[in-house]
Parts: C-alpha cells; sequence; structure tokens
C-alpha cells in the first residue's frame, strides 16, 4: 500500500472494511463525512482507487443529487 496516499488509505480501508460487511452502494458526502474530508475529495479519489487497487471495483452507478458509487471485492483468480 505504499503506492497509495494517507487519503487513499483511508478511503480504501472504509471501502474494505464496509464491502466485508456486505455494502455496495456509496456516496461521496457519506464517506467524506466519516473519514472528514470533503466529497469533491472522496469523488475524485474513487475512480483512481478503483484503478489502483487490486481488492475492490469501483463503478460510477448513478448521478441524483450527489453521485453514487457501486464498490465490489475484486474476483479472486
Amino acid at each position: 500500500m505504499s503506492d497509495y496516499s494517507e487519503e487513499e488509505r483511508r478511503v480504501l480501508a472504509y471501502l474494505a472494511e464496509s464491502v466485508s460487511r456486505g455494502e455496495r452502494y456509496f456516496r461521496s458526502k457519506n464517506i467524506a463525512e466519516r473519514l472528514d474530508l470533503s466529497a469533491k475529495q472522496v469523488g475524485q479519489l474513487l475512480p483512481r482507487l478503483g484503478e489502483k487497487s487490486d481488492d475492490i471495483d469501483v463503478e460510477k452507478w448513478g448521478r441524483a443529487r450527489s453521485t453514487t458509487w457501486r464498490v465490489t471485492p475484486e474476483p479472486e483468480g
């Protein structure tokens, strides 16, 4: 995880824990509130984490007042 910034590590850890509990859909603003970041920061980090991480897959899922992100574990193999 040395290739990750501090913010990326925090978001990735939060997502990995949440996904392991069965959560799949997230809003940037909710992640931001829990991690003391801005929704804009989280929205910029999520696509990068989806590309960098071998553990999770991040997909922009919907856009209403705020973007919803679908996060799933990467299939092993």
